[in-house]
């Protein structure tokens, strides 16, 4: 089998596409024969080291963690999956490896593939998906015929939060390029202001029930102003500035997404009835994946959708 891998942390001209030999599953574990993985930037988060303390110093390690594929094989006490079934999630931060032929994941990491999306779909939502949905129910705590205002409404994470806010009920403001506004108004959001906007530029104080910041560069006390009295400010970058904003009292939320498989099921049940929809930009072939990785990693292209990668 093969896939991409690195022998040390550090930037992209680490990564080597290598033979590797795929671990039996274990005790609750599945080996699932990879079809297709996405990219997002956490994989390259996690290749840097940012994650060392969880992910460890063994080598070689896998890169990627968003997968769609069929179980190969099962290890003892996995109930829910059987083998040439299609699955959709991925294995753990620790474990990674998606970018692959062969990965070994959890059961609980993984659900069933709808029957109507491509592979190429399914793989482009698990992250995402699961990370905008924890954001706007788990932290952001939201109601129907609230308001949300998504900073970076058009990115990964900000396009599913923006749906599923809309597809709950809610109400969607949010920021992206100028150039993208009319795309953001085609799915229902409505104010949309630059990326780089004022907070005064959006009429009144208090307007919004939960500010969601995507991007990572909205100012806290910027997106207090925005809020309606008992509203909430989530983040869903841990930096440790903002972990310890989050501990103080006050309306500000960190969100570190962990994978549970109820979430994933109801962002596959999404997916499937066409609530959640994440584009993709590009596929590429495993032999082509590192110079696609590369480029998405220095130069942020292509744009408006994910990479994903087949094999």
């Amino acid at each position: 089998m093969k896939r991409i891998q690195y022998h040390q942390y550090g930037g992209p001209e680490v990564m080597r596409l290598e033979d590797f030999e795929p671990a039996r599953p274990g005790p609750g574990q599945v080996l699932v024969r990879v079809r297709a993985a996405a990219a997002n930037p956490m994989d390259w988060g996690i290749r840097g080291g940012a994650m060392k303390m969880v992910t460890g110093r063994s080598f070689p390690r896998g890169l990627g963690n968003d997968l769609s594929g069929v179980v190969e094989a099962v290890g003892a006490n996995v109930t829910r999956l059987t083998v040439g079934d299609e699955v959709l999630g991925g294995p753990t931060i620790k474990g990674s490896g998606a970018i692959a032929e062969m990965v070994l994941a959890e059961e609980k990491g993984l659900v069933m593939k709808p029957s109507n999306l491509s592979y190429e779909q399914a793989a482009a939502i698990p992250t995402v998906g699961i990370t905008a949905l924890q954001a706007m129910t788990k932290k952001g705590k939201l109601q129907p015929r609230q308001s949300v205002f998504v900073h970076g409404c058009l990115g990964g994470v900000g396009r599913a939060a923006a749906q599923i806010a809309l597809a709950r009920g809610a109400s969607v403001g949010g920021s992206c390029r100028a150039t993208a506004a009319q795309e953001a108004r085609g799915l229902g959001i409505d104010p949309i202001v630059e990326f780089d906007f004022d907070p005064a530029s959006l009429s009144g104080r208090g307007r919004f029930d939960l500010v969601l910041d995507t991007a990572g560069t909205l100012a806290v006390k910027d997106a207090q102003k925005m809020l309606k009295p008992g509203g909430r400010v989530v983040s869903i970058h841990p930096t440790p500035a903002r972990l310890a904003k989050a501990a103080l009292p006050g309306p500000f939320q960190v969100l570190i997404a962990r994978p549970v498989t109820e979430d994933l099921e109801e962002v596959a049940r999404a997916a499937e009835q066409g609530t959640l929809q994440v584009p993709i930009a590009r596929t590429v072939p495993l032999t082509e994946a590192i110079a696609a990785l590369t480029e998405l990693e220095l130069k942020g292209t292509p744009k408006g959708g994910k990479l994903v990668i087949t094999t």
